[in-house]
């Protein structure tokens, strides 16, 4: 999308990308991610994974959609089962309460 200011959100930001710019930060559905203030439409490119490129000659930038970006689907984590040192097989929820310590290691 082009944008030829940077220190107020496109006006079309939500219907083209989903986000809007709320006081907690830029938001979709449920997931918020904070933005310093005053807004900047630079950290919003940065926070969001977006492209963000200027055309110095016209004034104009150019925001380019979410590449994997930063933002966090959900906090929760995903169903993970790892074997034990007994060959058994532990599901990490069980251990949901309890401090855990994970070392991962690979050899290449």
């Amino acid at each position: 999308m082009i944008v030829d200011r940077l220190d107020e959100p496109p006006a079309d930001l939500e219907r083209r990308t989903g986000w809007a710019i709320k006081p907690e930060g830029a938001c979709r559905d449920d997931v918020c991610v904070p933005l310093p203030s005053p807004f900047d439409v630079r950290d919003l490119a940065e926070r969001l994974g977006m492209a963000l490129v200027h055309d110095e000659e016209h004034g104009l930038w150019a925001l380019g959609p979410e590449s994997g970006g930063r933002a966090l689907a959900t906090a929760e984590l995903p169903e993970i089962v790892l074997p034990d040192r007994g060959g058994q097989e532990l599901s990490l929820r069980s251990l949901r309460g309890t401090k855990l310590f994970m070392i991962a290691w690979a050899s290449w």
